[in-house]
């Protein structure tokens, strides 16, 4: 089991279940969500317990997007895509060690101009997997 939460301690969640590796997003929306890049790994929907909830917010970025946060400190913590049967969360939200690996680039076609992504052998799309 892996625990994570935001930085005030206002949402809290454990991962109770194995995660995918983590993708990281070049999109614009995620880049403008995270003040930079998106990383996200996911659990199956069962296996993603909230301890501690009292800050969790949604906001609803698309019509089938909606991005999870702390609305005490600004964390960002989940992405849900509505059904999909896994729900992402923000890796750098865990607790260490995490034991994650990194996986992908996606949307590499649209990342910022302010940034050079180095070579590091992992998968690049420039769309959605």
């Amino acid at each position: 089991m892996k625990s994570g939460g935001c930085l005030c301690g206002a949402v809290r969640y454990e991962l109770r279940g194995a995660s995918t590796s983590v993708t990281y997003c070049h999109c614009a929306m995620c880049r403008r969500w995270h003040g930079h890049v998106g990383a996200y790994a996911a659990v199956d929907r069962e296996d993603l317990a909230l301890v501690e909830e009292r800050g969790l917010k949604w906001h609803s970025s698309s019509s089938n997007v909606r991005r999870g946060f702390c609305a005490e400190c600004g964390s960002c913590l989940f992405f849900d895509t509505a059904g999909d049967p896994k729900l992402a969360f923000c890796p750098g939200t865990l607790d260490e060690p995490t034991n994650l690996r990194s996986k992908a680039h996606i949307f590499v076609a649209s990342k910022g101009d302010y940034y050079a992504m180095a070579e590091d052998g992992l998968l690049r799309l420039d769309g959605s997997p």
